[in-house]
């Protein structure tokens, strides 16, 4: 992710997975406001910063995330033995002054967004998605006492950051996907995907995982074709629940979602409604 530039807006589809992989590899990510702010405040106080603060501030934002992850992957020493799978072990092996001064003043989505409401919308629509998953994920790893709850936390973070990027850098696309689903609420994500976009954004999201070399861990978790894995469908149950109930609980979609989480937490249905409860 050396040298990014912002992305003039993509009109048109590019032609196959490769292309699209190409295009978002080396472009600009933006960060939220909010986080932006943040950094330029602790940078003022930096010895007062440590490891585990940065990292919570920082896995609040999906994006910030996936650039400090990303960062750490290509900048990895060959002498370590494991990957950093989550934001507060990369701020461990990258050492607190060395992230300030590889991170500066951060581009923020907001200032990207300016003079298109309804891509910050649909993009603000995506993160909020994003934040209420990885809670969900969270709960279900902590409560199956997985070692690896911090690992599935973020992969449930990462999980949509394809369909981020879409809204930064191809709104109108993006738009056009959420209007025909809009439209249609049984057609299948994947299918309006491939018919806008030539692509699926779960295949993107892999190949742009591999050319950024994350954590295989990280890789394998968000990998929804790996349905039968406890790991995985810990974020992608996490995720269709936050879709699902992103306006309220009352879609039809949802009993299915609570028999599919309560057959992997090994409880009652009504056990279940009341833990998603206390995490929501």
């Amino acid at each position: 992710m050396s040298a990014p530039l912002p992305l003039p807006a993509v009109r048109q589809a590019p032609p196959d997975l490769a292309a699209w992989t190409a295009l978002f590899c080396n472009a600009e990510i933006p960060v939220l406001a909010e986080t932006a702010e943040s950094l330029e405040l602790l940078r003022g106080n930096e010895d007062a910063v440590d490891a585990n603060s940065l990292g919570e501030m920082i896995a609040t934002d999906p994006l910030m995330t996936l650039k400090v992850l990303a960062y750490a992957a290509s900048h990895r020493s060959s002498r370590l033995l494991t990957d950093a799978e989550t934001v507060t072990a990369a701020l461990v092996l990258m050492g607190i002054t060395p992230f300030f001064r590889e991170f500066g003043a951060q581009p923020t989505v907001e200032d990207r967004l300016a003079a298109q409401a309804h891509a910050l919308d649909g993009l603000q629509r995506v993160l909020r998605r994003a934040e209420r998953a990885a809670r969900f994920a969270l709960c279900f790893a902590i409560h199956r006492r997985d070692p690896d709850a911090a690992v599935i936390h973020s992969a449930a973070l990462l999980h949509d950051f394809a369909e981020m990027l879409l809204w930064v850098n191809a709104p109108d696309l993006a738009q056009q996907i959420r209007d025909r689903q809009a439209a249609d609420r049984h057609l299948r994500s994947s299918a309006v995907q491939r018919e806008i976009l030539h692509i699926e954004l779960s295949d993107l999201e892999q190949a742009l995982m591999q050319a950024w070399h994350l954590p295989e861990l990280l890789q394998h978790i968000t990998n929804d074709k790996r349905a039968n894995d406890p790991q995985v469908q810990c974020v992608k149950l996490a995720i269709r629940l936050a879709r699902h109930t992103a306006e309220d609980w009352s879609d039809e979609a949802v009993p299915d979602d609570l028999l599919d989480i309560s057959r992997l937490l090994n409880l009652s249905q009504e056990a279940t409604l009341k833990l998603l409860h206390e995490f929501d």
